[in-house]
């Protein structure tokens, strides 16, 4: 998927392109402008006008709930109408004079890719403006490949999924796999068990590749985005447990990396010393012990050892929720949602909560939440929503 640039390349600090930028393979407009011109003020109108939905929303509406006035309003409306943003949804009555014209977004507009690069797999989704998956392609594949393997697929599957969709706009490609890595440059360290990636520049690799922008982040970080732009409030960690186990934080509504973007690698807190060796190098790891009690069939233990790791997090973050995701905890959701729950309660019972326990859920969304969460890197900033 190489592309002719007319004046579009990466910028090494981003890894966003700058300018307009053409896919030669499938011969569409891969526009990149959509993010560059998002003030502030326009997120705050696109996002009223997707949460309105197909009802749409008044110009005056628009300028009572963001503030603005009706003038800033109207100029937004009409450049956001021009770009094909926003499109007329009929017409309301009015307390006085003529009826008021209501806009509506026009999902269709734009769109972002979500790339779930997992231990074992690759998924890709296609998602509109709304972050309705138009597109979706899943093929098994091992991170332990090799680079020229792994970013093969990628491009493929990337490539098929836009020949296969709709897509006219492309806002750019969320890549996510296990961490640790640098968010920030895109970059990835010793992903656990393929140490083989430690420095490896991902994110601009891809960039070149692809010929669209690359954010590059952990699939945990995703998979908590999604959920916070999805209506989860305030602050909870979304445990995901698959072939390893990490967590994505959400601190008052932002998704939480950390100053080094190293926030969220739960599985590796030590919680038995001298306990089984763990791939990270370290001994008793949450990860080590939870994976090996799911190797014996022990699901009750696993689900224990979760919870153990779950209260230290809950005691030392304050955090509003766990929820819990990831292909292994959706093979049996029940006993992992109640064990978890059972040491948490135990916990706040030690404790004195007047609050009682931290509350526990499955996190929505099934085999794609993580993928879809990695569209929204790109989709959720267009809106205001997260830092993306």
């Amino acid at each position: 998927m190489n592309s002719t640039n007319g004046g579009g390349r990466p910028d090494p600090t981003t890894g966003r392109t700058t300018g307009r930028t053409t896919g030669r393979t499938t011969g569409r407009t891969t526009g990149v402008n959509l993010l560059a011109l998002r003030s502030h003020n326009t997120a705050l109108v696109l996002d009223l006008l997707r949460t309105a939905g197909p009802e749409g929303i008044s110009r005056l509406e628009l300028a009572e709930r963001t503030g603005l006035t009706p003038q800033a309003v109207s100029k937004i409306t009409a450049r956001l109408r021009e770009e094909g943003l926003a499109a007329e949804a009929g017409h309301r009555a009015s307390t006085g004079g003529k009826p008021r014209t209501v806009l509506r977004l026009v999902p269709e507009a734009g769109h972002a890719i979500g790339v779930h690069l997992d231990r074992d797999e690759l998924r890709v989704v296609l998602a509109d403006l709304d972050g309705r998956v138009v597109g979706e392609r899943c093929v098994p594949l091992s991170l332990g490949a090799g680079a020229e393997a792994v970013l093969g697929a990628v491009v493929n599957e990337v490539t098929q999924v836009l020949d296969d969709g709709v897509a006219s706009t492309l806002l750019g490609v969320g890549v996510v796999l296990p961490g640790p890595l640098d968010h920030a440059r895109g970059v990835l360290h010793r992903v656990t068990g393929f140490p083989e990636w430690d420095g490896f520049p991902l994110r601009d690799v891809l960039a070149t590749r692809l010929g669209v922008p690359v954010v590059v982040d952990k699939d945990t970080n995703a998979a908590a985005l999604g959920l916070a732009v999805g209506g989860e409030r305030g602050s909870f960690a979304c445990l995901h447990l698959g072939t390893g186990l990490g967590a994505g934080l959400v601190i008052g509504g932002t998704v939480h990396r950390g100053a080094r973007t190293g926030a969220g690698e739960f599985g590796h807190q030590v919680i038995q010393l001298d306990g089984p060796p763990c791939p990270c190098g370290n001994r008793g790891c949450v990860e080590a012990l939870c994976l090996a009690a799911i190797g014996r069939g022990d699901m009750a233990e696993a689900a224990r050892v979760l919870g153990e790791g779950a209260a230290n997090l809950a005691g030392l973050l304050d955090i509003d929720a766990v929820l819990l995701g990831g292909r292994t905890i959706a093979t049996a959701p029940e006993p992992f949602v109640r064990g978890v729950a059972t040491v948490l309660d135990a916990h706040a019972r030690r404790e004195g909560s007047r609050e009682g326990p931290v509350p526990v859920r499955l996190a929505p969304g099934g085999a794609r939440a993580v993928a879809e969460g990695a569209a929204q890197l790109l989709l959720a900033p267009v809106f205001g929503r997260g830092d993306g």
